[in-house]
């Protein structure tokens, strides 16, 4: 279904892969793109959870719009993670 505001849906593997990376961390990067036969975004691209912000940003094309989430390890002044 898509969204009134936008009228571009989101796939239902979207918000599985997401969910995935943010409880599981099964992935360190995903990208979306829009998939113009179908009118939705739909997963391009899935990051290995060794992957580094290198990889990431190689995956990227360079003259076609994606959308992206990247899991970002950093340990805070308290040295919490």
């Amino acid at each position: 279904m898509a969204n009134s505001a936008s009228g571009m849906a989101v796939g239902d593997e979207c918000k599985v892969k997401f969910l995935d990376l943010k409880s599981k961390r099964s992935f360190r990067f995903i990208t979306f793109k829009i998939d113009e036969r179908t009118q939705q975004v739909v997963v391009d691209k899935l990051g290995l959870p060794g992957d580094t912000y290198d990889d990431f940003t190689a995956s990227m094309p360079a003259s076609e719009c994606r959308y992206a989430v990247f899991d970002f390890d950093f340990v805070t002044d308290e040295h919490c993670i």
